[in-house]
């Protein structure tokens, strides 16, 4: 699970990069999928990397495959974006325990170690 955690921050890190978003002025032609979840992105992210991974396979790449990969990486972007949502809040959510802890603070450990821990079951792939 950690090594989903760190790749997943690595992302989200590189997504955020100011380079990232330097071409905020261009012009979207597709939305691609949505991702209103964490165990959605995480599976649009599989599915739709495959999907680059084969394009990139097929040898030079023709017109078509240019705009097969420009229509997909919509929604590898969505799903990278609700990847770095979560992960902020899962972040956020670990600091709680990780102070409660500190504290000796029990319940708090408890409780809130027993919510992070469902929020990241879709880590565990």
């Amino acid at each position: 699970m950690l090594r989903y955690l760190t790749l997943t921050l690595t992302l989200t890190l590189m997504l955020m990069h100011p380079w990232a978003l330097a071409d905020s002025d261009r012009v979207d032609h597709y939305e691609g999928l949505g991702a209103e979840d964490l165990e959605t992105a995480l599976a649009h992210l599989a599915e739709y990397r495959t999907h680059l991974a084969d394009v990139l396979v097929r040898g030079p790449l023709l017109a078509t495959d240019l705009n097969e990969v420009h229509q997909l990486t919509y929604t590898l972007e969505n799903a990278l974006e609700r990847l770095a949502v979560d992960v902020h809040a899962l972040a956020e959510l670990l600091e709680v325990v990780h102070v409660a802890s500190e504290q000796a603070d029990a319940v708090t450990v408890s409780e809130e170690g027993k919510a992070w821990l469902e929020a990241t079951r879709p880590f565990q792939r």
